[in-house]
């Protein structure tokens, strides 16, 4: 997680969350540069505890470096959101990155819920995620790309987009790989709608969940509920690993809305089936 030498930070911050008294708080706080976090708030009686993340800034620029290092200890539970879209601007001078580090305890949950991603024209954008689980945590991260656009409606040409998430097991005999998720968007000649590229789609949306109750049913249940929506949706199952197993949904719609209330639905499943919970209302407006 440390900065290369010719890449300094320009944005940290460290989010440490542990459970006392039946509520979810911030036992380590830390923040410096163009990153902050609102104060803590809770959504219903569960003791979940939502914090939002901010850049003050307002965008990510050419050669900029933002470090996130998240951890939930035992039986705590986190959602972590944005305040606002993630902007990629004109990045002549180097790429924009993103470094984050989640490590969640025994029995621990995290809900990682950002606004939407957008890359504008000559934007060039990395974030890399390794994410540390224990078998018995949860993990539900959603991720939206689109592509910034102009005021007459035309598509602006950003340069590529990269997103890895590497999701790694601490099973008995010490981490285990459970999932490398590498994607790479670089529009072929600058169109992103390119046949054979996002078959002419303009948006992408993931879902990423891993907990030990996913199986075969619940990928099957997603896939029903995204056949409702104007996306085109793929739902894929990882292998299991020390009794927890991963399932990447993928979605290409024309649509940030569509795909916002797609991920949307698909985790507010997830909230009720395994703790009870009405779906997400994050309104920040």
């Amino acid at each position: 997680m440390l900065a290369s030498a010719d890449r300094p930070v320009r944005g940290r911050l460290e989010l440490g969350i542990s459970l006392r008294g039946g509520r979810s708080v911030a036992l380590r706080q830390f923040h410096e540069g163009a990153l902050r976090v609102l104060r803590p708030h809770y959504l219903d009686e569960s003791g979940q505890v939502c914090y939002v993340m901010v850049n003050p800034g307002g965008a990510c620029l050419g050669a900029d470096l933002f470090v996130v290092e998240v951890e939930v200890d035992a039986g705590a539970e986190l959602l972590l959101t944005t305040q606002s879209a993630t902007k990629i601007y004109r990045t002549p001078a180097s790429f924009a990155e993103q470094r984050m580090s989640v490590r969640l305890g025994e029995g621990s949950r995290l809900e990682l819920m950002p606004d939407q991603l957008i890359a504008y024209r000559e934007a060039s954008y990395r974030q890399n995620t390794h994410i540390s689980l224990h078998p018995t945590s949860c993990l539900v991260m959603a991720e939206v790309v689109t592509p910034g656009w102009s005021p007459d409606g035309a598509s602006f040409r950003f340069e590529e987009v990269r997103l890895r998430n590497e999701i790694w097991i601490e099973s008995g005999n010490g981490p285990k790989l459970l999932a490398l998720d590498n994607l790479l968007i670089r529009p072929p000649v600058n169109d992103v709608t390119g046949m054979g590229f996002m078959e002419g789609f303009s948006h992408l949306g993931s879902l990423v969940v891993v907990d030990p109750r996913v199986d075969q049913g619940l990928a099957d249940d997603l896939d029903r509920i995204s056949r409702d929506f104007d996306a085109y949706t793929g739902v894929s199952l990882t292998a299991t690993i020390a009794g927890t197993t991963g399932l990447v949904l993928r979605s290409l719609s024309n649509s940030t809305e569509e795909l916002n209330t797609l991920l949307g639905v698909c985790s507010g499943v997830l909230r009720e089936r395994w703790y009870g919970q009405g779906p997400l209302n994050l309104r920040k407006y």
